[in-house]
Parts: C-alpha cells; structure tokens; sequence
C-alpha cells in the first residue's frame, strides 16, 4: 500500500518506520513518486477528529499564506483552525502562534515573520532542537519550520477507500484579498 512508513510517538520514530516525522529527513530522502504513510500524534488525530469538516487541509507556517489562499478561494462560510499541539492533548506556542497567524491571513491582516519567529524561539519547546540528549529533533527542523510562507503549496486531505490522503495542492494565486 505505502513506499515508505513516516511519523513519530513522543517525538520519537517508531521502531520499523522509514523515517521519523521530521522534515530535514525527509528532505534528504527519496520520497519523489512515493506513496508515503505519515502517522502523528498532533496532526493525524486532528485530522481523524475532524469528521464533519466539509473540506480539511493540513497547514504550517511553511505553507500558511498558500493554505489560507486555497481556502479562501473556495469562499466559505466558516473556517475554523485547531491548533493541535503536542500529542494533540497538551498547548505549544508554536502551534498557538501558527494558529494565530493563519487566522490574521484569513481575516486580511500580514503578521510580521520576524516577530513570530521571534516567539517561536523565545517557547519552551524550541529548547529540544538544542539539546543533545534529544537528538530526534534536528537544529535543522526548527530553521526549516521557521520559514514562514516559502513553500507555494496547500495541502488538501480528503477521505479516499476508508483512508486519510493527503496531497499537495500547488497556489499561483495573486496575494491574499485586503
């Protein structure tokens, strides 16, 4: 079914899983032309609580300002964003923020990328991606997480045969509505 099995529990890779849920691995890894199975304890819970949503996309700060184009496009009635998270049980920052900063696209408003990024580093879990005894998370995820809006590309999840997929939905839109 899946070339290659993504994701992490406690921030870890799963004994058996190609790769861990970071970013810098993945970047280094073949993945073009793959099927790739992503399991999270933030992201794929939300997206299996979201069962009445009529459209569900994934989003970070990477792809934000495309996510939020991609949305707006479609004119909804409501949006609603869920911050997940660690493990989707306990609030971080940097998805507060991530929230935060979506929510200001979608209502017309363009945060600085210097003070988010500001913030994110200033959180409490910026701290594991500097410490040695936690070498899961890579120096190199939390620079890549902080380019904020670089990445031209929404990713739309739809329920396909009983299962979740998720695929890149490229945005050459004109910038976001005032």
């Amino acid at each position: 079914m899946g070339d290659l099995c993504v994701g992490e529990v406690g921030g870890k890779r799963p004994n058996g899983f190609d790769l861990g849920n970071s970013p810098f691995e993945v970047a280094a890894a073949d993945v073009m032309g793959k099927t790739v199975i992503q399991s999270t304890r933030a992201g794929t819970v939300g997206v299996n609580a979201a069962v009445r949503a009529r459209q569900l996309y994934v989003s970070s700060l990477v792809i934000a300002k495309a996510t939020v184009r991609t949305v707006l496009r479609a004119q909804p009635d409501l949006v609603t964003v869920v911050a997940m998270g660690w493990e989707g049980r306990i609030r971080t920052d940097e998805d507060e923020l991530c929230a935060l900063y979506l929510r200001n696209l979608l209502q017309g408003r363009e945060p600085d990328h210097n003070s988010v990024k500001a913030l994110i580093l200033a959180s409490e879990h910026s701290w594991k991606f500097d410490d040695p005894l936690a070498s899961q998370y890579h120096p190199e995820d939390r620079d890549i997480a902080l380019q904020i809006d670089s990445i031209p590309m929404a990713i739309k999840v739809r329920r396909e045969k009983g299962l979740f997929v998720a695929r890149a939905e490229t945005v050459v839109t004109p910038d976001l509505p005032k």
